[in-house]
């Protein structure tokens, strides 16, 4: 493909703008003309009637106040001065543009192969935040990955507005009501992963963080996840079996929305604690105290779990999470067979 730069010049010829005749078209008409053709030739081949490329004629120097041609009985017609300035007027103009070209169509061309990648991730994936989903997401083609909480990504399925949906629960009551729902929308459910979520701390546990207890008081700055994740889920469930307020906690109502976030909020010395997955605090060099595990699902109806991108991402995910600390693959319903 090749992007050329045209100018566009118009004459209107009537006040109210109803009227106009484009020069790049007529500088052609005068250039062959000039050249020895008969205006009968000259408007033939400009692609209009003798008689409407005399009027345009006539309209445009009628708006110029300026003579393009002399009409000679019996020896044609003739350029004037001003004709002939205005052909070298716009080849010269066009000549202007040309240097253009090229950074035109490299733009050009940059924003269709942009937007053709972008086409080209068919499947939205909604999860909640995790390292090694984001990594088999990467790996896979024409799977479009967005984080999102739990709760999100299954409202999204739900309401089509996503393909595929990655959530995760810690307990088994959670995941059958989860899974009965889903069921009765047709959509299928495919345990991929169990990973283990905990109490990340700062390098050494200085502050000596052993259970859900030791958050409570000014003196632990907790950093906490947003709403509707997977995680803020988790761990109001193990307040609520501890029996703890949340107002007790300092920096209950601070949000981020990854586990990286949270990790990297530690490390900063914005906060002393906070909730996340083994692998992002072994990754930081920051302790970590477990909790609990969870296992990790990936849903999607019928119609995409035959599409070969749904399976390799599956294969994908439990390849990476047997490959990484804290994580194991699940495969088969059967090792889960309680939580569904």
């Amino acid at each position: 493909m090749r992007i050329e730069v045209r100018p566009t010049l118009i004459v209107k010829t009537q006040a109210d703008g109803n009227s106009s005749v484009d020069l790049i078209w007529l500088s052609q008409l005068l250039k062959d003309i000039g050249q020895g053709s008969s205006l009968v030739v000259a408007s033939k081949k400009s692609g209009t009637s003798y008689r409407g490329a005399w009027g345009k004629v006539n309209q445009v120097e009628d708006a110029l106040g300026m003579p393009l041609m002399i009409r000679t009985k019996g020896h044609g017609s003739e350029l004037t001065e001003f004709g002939i300035f205005l052909i070298q007027f716009i080849e010269d103009m066009q000549a202007g543009y040309l240097k253009h070209d090229a950074q035109y169509h490299d733009i050009l061309l940059k924003e269709i192969k942009k937007i053709q990648k972008s086409e080209s991730l068919r499947w939205k994936f909604f999860s909640s935040s995790d390292s090694v989903i984001q990594k088999a997401a990467g790996e896979v083609a024409g799977i479009d990955l967005k984080i999102a909480g739990s709760g999100e990504s299954l409202e999204r399925l739900l309401n089509n507005e996503a393909h595929i949906a990655g959530y995760h629960v810690s307990d088994q009551k959670s995941s059958k009501a989860i899974y009965q729902r889903l069921s009765k929308n047709d959509i299928q459910i495919y345990p991929v992963m169990k990973r283990t979520q905990g109490l990340i701390v700062k390098k050494g546990n200085p502050l000596h963080i052993r259970s859900i207890e030791d958050l409570v008081g000014k003196k632990v700055r907790f950093i906490n996840r947003q709403i509707g994740s997977g995680t803020r889920l988790l761990l109001d469930t193990l307040l609520i079996e501890e029996g703890i307020d949340p107002s007790e906690i300092n920096g209950y109502v601070a949000e981020e929305f990854t586990h990286s976030a949270v990790a990297n909020a530690i490390l900063a010395g914005k906060a002393d604690v906070g909730l996340g997955v083994k692998n992002i605090a072994l990754e930081n060099g920051l302790g970590f105290v477990p909790l609990k595990d969870e296992i990790f699902f990936i849903a999607m109806n019928k119609e995409m779990a035959t599409q070969s991108e749904s399976s390799k991402l599956i294969r994908k995910i439990r390849s990476a999470s047997g490959e990484t600390p804290g994580y194991k693959a699940v495969s088969l319903n059967r090792q889960i067979q309680d939580w569904l």
